[in-house]
């Protein structure tokens, strides 16, 4: 079993800044042997791919969306994967979802992750 908790989360105005953070929680299993990812969902829209990272963190890929504003990070040692927020625009607000994947495969479909947090709320103001 895996508990993902994310935080992080507010009000910005645009043009600034978050850092969302995704804590964790594997049964016998090493967290680095899960691909980590990071999706989500503004009012009315279906949840949209952000990032991903790999399992030693070697590899990264971004959405277009945010891709140059944006970058997925991890720290193995903490159990924990980060999602720093630069430039932030009032199109990116939405409910931010941490998400594992047990394969490893790292990639921006969400059926391929097993393991959804519950979210954490970003609302930027213009």
């Amino acid at each position: 079993q895996v508990q993902l908790v994310e935080s992080g989360g507010g009000l910005v105005q645009a043009g600034g800044s978050l850092r969302l953070s995704c804590a964790c929680a594997t049964s016998g299993r090493t967290f680095s042997t899960f691909a980590m990812g990071w999706f989500r969902q503004g009012p009315g829209k279906e949840r949209e791919f952000v990032a991903t990272i790999s399992g030693l963190g070697h590899y990264t890929f971004h959405g277009d969306s945010v891709k140059g504003r944006f970058t997925i990070s991890r720290d193995n040692a903490k159990n924990t994967v980060y999602l720093q927020m630069d430039s932030l625009k009032p199109e990116d607000t939405a409910v931010y979802y941490c998400a594992a994947d047990r394969r490893g495969a790292a990639t921006a479909r969400m059926t391929t992750y097993d393991y959804w947090g519950q979210g954490t709320q970003v609302t930027v103001s213009s």
